[in-house]
């Protein structure tokens, strides 16, 4: 059986939707904090109980006959969250998984993006917890209004100075997962899905053609770019966070690309360019 994490969410969610497609659904198992919130799986077919990384009993049951658990990271800004990612890796451990999977990010070890420190530790146990694992470092996906900022009504994309990004579709992601969950091959260890990398001068060009509108790239100052966003109402912390981000594209930490996605998905994966024209169409 094949138990995912955060199944209730857009990326596992897709993702069990994807082994739907490859597995019989008794073969698939959801683990969820709220169960009502997975109800459509289980009317499918899909085993759904109830679990949460601060509920390690809770959790061993979810897990319960799983061979294979896909741990999503967790998102509570407020948790222990390396601390949660230990303990369902020991539940999962616990309950005789002989592999655990873990949504990671691309370039977890060494980067200054904030956030690669806790892929870092997460992927630390995982080594350590005497399981096959495998982490799935994703390239970035997510808002590009978030990236860019308020483009549409300023016409312009002004942020720090940055780098190479690997913008990659999110259901790309999840469908690769799907692949590497329902196939014969094993993956120990780190492995890279991302898409080719951009740079913000890319989505000006992109933005500047799909709408026949000219949208600048301004560069910002670091600090100045931080006082605008607290300015603007964003908390500093928020703020710096993200900053470390176009820190570490220029840095040149997710420039490398990959082509195990492609191979993954037996296709070339969306380009951000195609995202990004998908985004203007909704």
């Amino acid at each position: 059986m094949i138990v995912v994490t955060g199944a209730t969410g857009a990326l596992n969610g897709a993702t069990v939707e994807h082994l739907l497609q490859r597995k019989s659904a008794d073969r698939i198992g959801v683990s969820a904090r709220d169960v009502a919130k997975a109800q459509h799986f289980a009317e499918r077919g899909v085993r759904v109980r109830q679990g949460s990384y601060d509920d390690p009993v809770a959790l061993r049951d979810s897990f319960a006959g799983a061979d294979q658990v896909l741990l999503v990271s967790s998102n509570d800004p407020a948790a222990d969250v390396v601390g949660q990612h230990r303990t369902a890796i020991e539940a999962a451990a616990a309950a005789g998984a002989r592999r655990i999977l873990y949504t990671s990010q691309q370039s977890a070890v060494g980067s200054p993006y904030l956030p690669a420190a806790v892929h870092a530790a997460t992927e630390a146990i995982l080594a350590d917890s005497g399981v096959a694992w495998t982490s799935l470092r994703y390239g970035f996906f997510g808002s590009l209004d978030q990236l860019l900022g308020p483009w549409r009504q300023t016409g312009v994309i002004a942020r720090p100075a940055d780098g190479p990004i690997p913008w990659t579709d999110r259901a790309d992601l999840a469908e690769a997962a799907a692949v590497i969950l329902a196939g014969d091959r094993s993956f120990d260890g780190p492995v890279t899905l991302s898409a080719p990398a951009v740079t913000l001068d890319d989505f000006a060009r992109f933005l500047t053609e799909l709408t026949g509108r000219p949208i600048k790239r301004i560069v910002v100052d670091d600090e100045q770019w931080v006082t605008e966003q607290m300015e603007n109402g964003t908390p500093e912390f928020v703020a710096r966070l993200t900053l470390t981000l176009f820190q570490a594209t220029r840095s040149g930490y997710f420039a490398g690309q990959e082509p195990l996605l492609a191979e993954l998905l037996g296709r070339e994966p969306r380009s951000a360019a195609d995202q990004v024209a998908g985004t203007l169409a909704t």
